[in-house]
């Protein structure tokens, strides 16, 4: 008998390990088969029974890099030396998504907990606070789970170009290299959960995008998880622009940060308004941040605490 086992959504060497070492420590489970690895197939020959195990454990260790993007040898000798077919031992279920490293990205701090509390019984969030809470990075986590988990067909990451004290039109480049710098922290974010292979080819083919907010003008956005970051930085007409691209089967999650207002008058930001208007909207949740869900160095509290004590 022979099969075929076709790879998807997962790179081959998180597979098969650098110099296709896992792939040889599995093969050894496996006498009585040949088996081939070629791209992304995977040719099986050899009695019946045997390659019906096989199968059986393969596609849990398939299931397993494309939850935690990182083997061990550990996960082979458990996996195919033991006689358990279940992986419950690798769950995790504080996780929200596995980064690159195979680590557990969890929702850490109390708030970041509410609004992945939240994600599931809304369609839209705002999670609003101050810096180095954990907003934007929770909301792309829950993106990514949700993708993963064809819950969603696609990721849309946006930003209104909006200048902290620079001027845009001095940056060298054309549009996209002046436009990439305020977008560069939702790449990191992402840059941290997917493998990078498998990050372009999504940004390719449109799975992933990232833009600023002027080009969601015009769109209807369906099946997607869509986050606009830095909402403060947004007018009231832009905010009305943004929200009203909600399709069919979409997830918005909006946040931003009332204290760091970057537009000429502070007044023209749309973001209290939409909050005054929306609070008590049935569907939609607002998930407050403060001092305490901060998870950048201990200093960056110190530092939001006395700029908050300068203001007042």
């Amino acid at each position: 008998m022979e099969k075929i086992i076709y790879i998807q959504d997962i790179d081959p060497r998180v597979l098969f390990g650098t110099n296709n070492h896992l792939f040889e420590l599995l093969r050894k489970y496996f006498p009585k088969l040949k088996i081939m690895a070629r791209g992304e197939e995977v040719k099986i020959q050899g009695p019946d029974e045997e390659i019906v195990l096989f199968q059986e454990r393969f596609a849990l260790l398939m299931a397993l890099a494309q939850r935690k993007n990182i083997l061990q040898e550990t996960d082979i000798l458990t996996l195919f030396g033991g006689e358990s077919l279940g992986t419950e031992d690798w769950d995790d279920d504080q996780a929200i998504v596995f980064g690159n490293d195979g680590k557990s990205i969890r929702a850490r701090t109390p708030n970041q907990q509410a609004l992945a509390a939240a994600y599931a019984q809304n369609d839209l969030i705002f999670a609003l606070g101050p810096a180095g809470t954990g907003k934007t990075y929770t909301a792309i986590a829950l993106s990514v789970r949700a993708l993963k988990n064809k819950e969603v067909k696609r990721i849309i990451l946006t930003r209104p170009a909006v200048e902290a004290g620079e001027r845009l039109g001095f940056l060298p480049g054309d549009l996209k290299e002046k436009l990439d710098p305020y977008l560069q922290p939702l790449y990191d974010a992402l840059h941290d959960m997917i493998p990078g292979k498998r990050l372009q080819t999504y940004m390719e083919e449109g799975v992933i995008q990232i833009a600023p907010l002027a080009y969601m003008r015009g769109r209807t956005l369906d099946n997607a998880c869509v986050i606009l970051d830095e909402a403060q930085n947004t007018n009231l007409g832009q905010l009305k622009m943004f929200l009203t691209r909600m399709g069919c089967n979409a997830k918005f999650i909006v946040t931003g940060d009332a204290t760091q207002i970057d537009l000429p008058r502070k007044s023209d930001s749309g973001l209290p308004e939409v909050e005054k208007m929306l609070k008590h909207t049935k569907g939609i949740a607002f998930i407050y941040f403060d001092d305490r869900d901060m998870v950048r160095h201990p200093l960056v509290k110190e530092i939001v605490k006395a700029f908050e004590r300068f203001d007042e």
